[in-house]
């Protein structure tokens, strides 16, 4: 089993930034990618970014250029550095990780972006 704890959502006005973290305990050597979805009001959720073992990202269209995601192996945490933020990131955030057998989510944090 892998627990996720996802913490540094908040309100942030558009143009700002916000750093989400994601903390990894239990069976960590199992993970095989871990990453970052988003579910906005009345929408499904979607993809945002992904960072594979080997350090290898992906990014989605829609924030690439804006959004970083990195790790700290040390203190089993990945982050997403969110920059330039837009009204339509408004969403709760859900961090992911993937081993071969499945999938892990976290119970997701907030972000709002509005003036």
């Amino acid at each position: 089993q892998v627990q996720l704890v996802e913490s540094g959502g908040g309100l942030v006005q558009p143009g700002g930034s916000l750093r989400l973290s994601c903390a990894a305990s239990g069976s960590i050597f199992s993970i095989n990618v871990m990453g970052w979805y988003r579910q906005a009001p009345g929408k499904q959720r979607e993809w945002v970014a992904t960072m594979t073992s080997g350090g290898s990202t992906n990014y989605a269209d829609s924030v690439k250029g804006r959004f970083t995601i990195s790790g700290d192996n040390a203190k089993n945490t990945v982050y997403l550095q969110m920059n330039s933020l837009k009204p339509e990131d408004t969403a709760v955030y859900y961090c992911n990780a993937k081993s071969t057998v499945r999938a892990y989510w976290g119970q997701g944090t907030q972000v709002t972006v509005s003036s």
